[in-house]
């Protein structure tokens, strides 16, 4: 009733609430009865980053298993409804007893797969009375979350219902321990390490940002919001003259686009306005007004700035510019992930509270930028060093029959 109700005034939610008025009618077009499934539970896009890489292998190792992904954020659905390895996607139903009992029995998964976050008791509950594997991979865990307060009983158990945890570092595995969950739980890392280096070693080349960027540096901000563009600006001032800049806003509707317009002026192009060569190399600024370009764009940057951390949400991705050697800055909001506290702890990462810091921070990491033994090897060492998670757990579901 919540979801319906919030619907009148969210077009996420409305668009969730459509999307599943007929999952019965969408579970019921794939066939589920010849074939074997594996299930993939995502929330959003980014868990589904996550999860990529070991659908990706198990469809090359196992290509006898077919593979249903289903998610919860529309965002998700939206931009990934036509996933190549994917055999069957759609939204998951809502956690009530009925839909999870008519949804398991209906996929009848020989493994079912959840990405760092999602907990689902009713569908959880299924999947252990019908002795179902599943497994979450890439999780963390803080001490504030339910499962660690007095009252977190009944999260604790589903915990317990997981065949394997797979955790991201050694200080959830401290947590888990404190509460009795020990005999499940393994050190496998964090998948998007592999996602990142496999977009790294297969980058697409650009055109016209090869021609924008030519004989300069390039200082490029990700997945930034108005709060975070307010910052970039004033950064203009400390960019030397053989720097420009790339933005590739969060989002692209057209209020933040004129936002972006007015803010920077005349010294930005917007890609999809990109007519010659001329229009385009006497520009500072190139701002990307479409989708899925980003990962690959990192590739053209010196120094990165990801957006997100003056959100209470969170930052976005910073692996995707740290896989091409590029230090990262972004807003205080990080402390929810464990690659911005490790990458910050090697010192490769730079959080900041104002455009104030920023600036400083910038100033020092251009003139690092003549000498690459001082940042970008070894950080591309570090990145390196972090790969792996998804051949160990695919090692240990195959070892232990579960694919």
């Amino acid at each position: 009733m919540g979801l319906k109700t919030s619907a009148l005034f969210n077009n996420k939610a409305k668009e969730l609430v459509r999307g599943r008025k007929d999952w019965k009618k969408t579970l019921s077009s794939f066939d589920f009865k010849h074939d074997s499934w594996i299930w993939v539970h995502c929330a959003s896009l980014g868990e589904f980053e996550q999860g990529r890489p070991l659908i990706e292998e198990i469809k090359k190792s196992h290509p006898e298993y077919k593979i249903l992904i289903t998610f919860f954020s529309p965002s998700g659905y939206r931009i990934r409804s036509k996933y190549e390895y994917a055999d069957a996607i759609m939204y998951m139903p809502s956690d009530t007893k009925a839909n999870a009992v008519f949804f398991v029995k209906q996929v009848n998964p020989v493994l079912a797969i959840f990405v760092k976050y999602e907990f689902w008791y009713h569908h959880l509950h299924q999947l252990h009375e019908r002795n179902i594997k599943c497994i979450l991979i890439s999780a963390t865990f803080r001490e504030k979350q339910i499962f660690f307060k007095w009252y977190g009983g009944m999260f604790r158990k589903l915990l317990q219902g997981f065949d394997a945890i797979f955790l991201q570092d050694r200080n959830s595995v401290s947590l888990l321990q404190k509460i009795g969950i020990t005999g499940n739980v393994f050190i496998a890392g964090d998948t998007r390490y592999d996602r990142v280096a496999s977009i790294a070693a297969n980058v697409k080349k650009n055109e016209t940002v090869e021609k924008f960027a030519a004989g300069y540096k390039i200082f490029i901000a990700g997945s930034s919001w108005e709060v975070d563009e307010k910052i970039l600006i004033e950064c203009l001032s400390v960019l030397p003259k053989n720097w420009k800049m790339i933005i590739a806003p969060h989002e692209i509707h057209q209020a933040h686009l004129e936002f972006i317009k007015n803010l920077f002026g005349e010294e930005m192009i917007f890609y999809s306005q990109v007519e010659s060569e001329s229009n385009l190399v006497s520009k500072k600024i190139l701002v990307i007004d479409n989708i899925g370009m980003l990962s690959d764009l990192y590739s053209y940057g010196n120094i990165a700035f990801v957006g997100g951390g003056f959100q209470k949400s969170g930052i976005h991705n910073i692996l995707e510019p740290a896989i091409f050697g590029l230090p990262v800055i972004f807003g205080p909001f990080y402390q929810k992930f464990v690659e911005a506290g490790e990458l910050k702890e090697a010192g490769f990462a730079f959080p900041i509270h104002n455009a104030g810091e920023c600036k400083q921070i910038l100033k020092k990491l251009i003139s690092y930028e003549n000498d690459s033994q001082k940042l970008r090897r070894p950080l591309l060492q570090f990145m390196s060093s972090k790969t792996g998670a998804t051949s160990t757990i695919l090692k240990h579901i195959e070892q232990k029959g579960w694919v």
